[in-house]
C-alpha cells in the first residue's frame, strides 16, 4: 500500500509539474489548473493502469495479447486526458498530455510484454 501511495504521489507531482510547465506561456491560472488536472489524472491512471493491463491481457491470446492491451490502454488514456483537459480549458492540450501519455503507454507496453512472456513460458511448460 505504501508503495502505491508513493507512486501515485510521484505521478501527481511529476506530471502535474510537467503540465504547468507545458502551459507556462499562458496567464495564470491556466498553468496551475492544467497542472492540477494532469496531476490528478496521472495519479488515477497510475492507480488503475496495472490492473487494467492485467484484465485486458487475460482477454486476448497469441500476438493479439501482445498488442491489444497497451493499444487499448493508450487509446483510453489519450481520450480521457484530451476530454478532461478540453473541459478544463487547458490551452496546450497536446503538449500537456504528450509526456504523461508517453510514460503511461510505455509502462503499459512493457508491463504487458512481461505478462505475455510469462504466460507464453507457462504455456510452453505445460505442453
Amino acid at each position: 500500500m505504501r508503495s502505491s501511495i508513493v507512486h501515485v504521489a510521484f505521478a501527481f507531482l511529476a506530471m502535474g509539474s510537467w503540465a504547468a510547465f507545458a502551459n507556462r506561456v499562458h496567464p495564470m491560472p491556466a498553468p496551475l489548473l492544467a497542472g492540477l488536472i494532469q496531476g490528478t489524472l496521472s495519479a488515477l491512471i497510475t492507480l488503475l493502469l496495472k490492473r487494467g493491463i492485467e484484465a485486458l491481457a487475460r482477454r486476448f491470446s497469441g500476438p493479439t495479447a501482445l498488442l491489444a492491451p497497451p493499444l487499448i490502454a493508450g487509446l483510453i488514456s489519450a481520450s480521457v486526458l484530451t476530454a478532461i483537459h478540453a473541459i478544463g480549458g487547458t490551452p496546450e492540450i497536446g503538449r500537456t498530455i504528450a509526456v504523461p501519455l508517453t510514460v503511461a503507454t510505455s509502462y503499459a507496453a512493457l508491463y504487458n510484454l512481461s505478462l505475455w512472456r510469462t504466460r507464453k513460458a507457462i504455456n510452453h511448460g505445460a505442453e
